[in-house]
């Protein structure tokens, strides 16, 4: 659909100046607020690819002040591939390709609270994801955390990458759709998948940690012990190392667009008794995660 570049590694500067528009960068390696798109227009096939570029390059695209509905919404994830729709979709009333995160002081949980990567239980897991936020907390509060799962598995010893390669993992829907939410299950169900623990990006061939609080439930192979030791220190090393994060602050009419396949996030719960409301709109993936 989209030409793509070899992928680069951490320490090259990544480009701020495109064809149709210009980023101002988050952080060096992670994050980019998008400058002068309207999302409320047709994007024109050289907008389309400088968009791919840059979310290519950044892994995180911020779009400030946008107004658009929601055939707007859809009709932009659509140039990336065919929307996705939630494993939890048949809980839920209206358009099973919106999902609706809303958060009140009602709420028992707010959706995304700890980091994780989108829907990685399901065979062929999102690629990507765009939240479009309308209503922010009065207090402030609600940012959003994205992680380089990139640069997580360069920052690993090589003893540990070595020892990770090869290695596969089970993803399970039913550890935050039951166990954390509670839900009901639909019949037969939530899905249930294994993936590689490193996997390669399909479109820059670099290698990813691909392991993630929310889903993964063992390392196949290990011990319990030994699978529960190793997953916690990879986890550890995700929620420790503010180097591999950006920090999304949401502002009214705001649309962001990530890559679940290098990215992991977590949607900080710290704005308790106030509201927060977004839908968001993920894109199918065209392949099983791989190495």
């Amino acid at each position: 659909m989209f030409n793509t570049r070899d992928g680069r590694s951490a320490a090259e500067e990544i480009r701020t100046e495109y064809r149709s528009f210009e980023v101002d960068s988050l952080t060096p390696h992670i994050g980019a607020e998008v400058l002068g798109v309207d999302l409320s227009k047709p994007l024109s096939n050289e907008l389309a690819q400088d968009v791919h570029d840059a979310w290519m390059d950044w892994k995180v695209l911020v779009f400030r002040d946008q107004h658009i509905d929601r055939e707007h919404h859809k009709a932009f994830a659509r140039r990336f591939g065919s929307l996705h729709v939630h494993p939890m979709q048949h809980a839920y009333r209206g358009d099973p390709e919106i999902l609706k995160v809303k958060t009140t002081g009602d709420s028992a949980y707010t959706a995304g609270d700890g980091w994780h990567t989108d829907v990685t239980c399901d065979e062929i897991p999102p690629l990507g994801s765009m939240l479009y936020v309308t209503e922010t907390p009065a207090s402030g509060g609600g940012d959003t955390l994205f992680a380089d799962m990139y640069l997580a598995y360069e920052t690993l010893s090589e003893p540990m990458r070595a020892f990770l390669d090869g290695l596969t993992a089970v993803h399970d829907g039913a550890i935050p759709y039951v166990g954390s939410y509670k839900s009901t299950p639909p019949e037969g169900g939530y899905p249930r998948n294994e993936h590689p623990v490193i996997t390669r990006h399909p479109g820059t061939g670099r290698k990813v940690l691909y392991v993630n609080r929310g889903f993964t439930s063992h390392i196949v192979g290990l011990s319990r012990p030994e699978s529960a030791a190793v997953l916690n220190m990879l986890y550890r090393h995700i929620d420790s190392t503010p180097r591999l994060w950006c920090r999304v602050d949401w502002k009214p009419n705001t649309l962001t667009f990530w890559d679940n396949r290098c990215t992991q996030h977590h949607a900080v719960w710290d704005y308790y008794p106030h509201t927060r409301y977004g839908e968001r709109v993920s894109i199918l993936g065209e392949e099983r995660p791989a190495a």
